[in-house]
């Protein structure tokens, strides 16, 4: 990993990666900006970074910046904005007893039981399929973040969980697993529609969707969350779709 930092130490240090395989285009290589992992400011610093369009994987904070591609684009909601469209109400209607509870982020046997289904199921052979729990923890919670995980159940049932960062006026959507033998039921979807109920309840501004990629199969669906606003490299500005 190649330095791009300023030489005081009180100035924030970015990285450059070196080339690795892109998760979402199997053809092409990708390379991220990373603040400095060591720098113990990074907890204070995490909310101004998700406005600079970065996102957070375990304890790295991290943004695409490869050569030649703009793909991924870093997008928000502005919560008092937002109305849900026909779709999202059908949503809402095919799941009025699904339960929306916000815990502590502490891994149980039963998340984690649900969370390998999902992986099998999604991205058998990617590598991530193998994960257990000591990877749940790295990749989802980490050692300094604030977050929160959504369950959403039904009876009792585990449906799904989104795990959600909270930050100074803003929530951010991290990752989301779901039972994978009801994806019928939009519980995506409905994860978001909660988190942005939740965002609305506590007073925030913003949900941060992380990075949406136009006519992606698997990242193309956060346009249908409107109006979306999308981090251009110098500020965020209203998608036209």
């Amino acid at each position: 990993m190649g330095a791009n930092a300023t030489h005081d130490q009180d100035e924030l240090r970015v990285f450059h990666t070196g080339e690795h395989a892109c998760g979402y285009f199997p053809e092409r290589l990708a390379r991220d900006l990373v603040l400095d992992p060591r720098d113990p400011r990074l907890p204070q610093l995490y909310p101004q970074a998700l406005g600079w369009g970065f996102r957070r994987s375990g304890d790295i904070v991290y943004r695409p910046h490869c050569h030649g591609c703009r793909a991924c684009v870093a997008v928000r909601i502005p919560i008092d904005e937002f109305q849900p469209n026909r779709s999202q109400r059908r949503c809402l209607a095919r799941n009025p007893q699904v339960e929306a509870r916000i815990v502590a982020p502490e891994r149980t046997d039963e998340q984690l039981a649900l969370y390998q289904r999902y992986l099998h199921a999604r991205h058998r052979g990617g590598g991530m399929d193998e994960h257990g729990g000591i990877e749940f923890d790295q990749f989802l919670l980490g050692t300094w973040a604030q977050g929160r995980f959504l369950e959403l159940r039904e009876h009792g049932q585990l449906l799904a969980v989104a795990i959600t960062d909270l930050v100074e006026n803003a929530l951010s959507a991290v990752y989301t697993f779901y039972d994978p033998d009801a994806r019928e039921r939009g519980l995506g979807t409905l994860a978001i529609l909660r988190q942005i109920e939740w965002a609305r309840r506590d007073g925030r501004t913003h949900l941060y969707l992380g990075y949406w990629i136009a006519g992606h199969g698997k990242m193309d669906y956060k346009r249908r969350f409107r109006p979306l606003e999308g981090f251009n490299g110098h500020g965020w500005q209203r998608l036209q779709f």
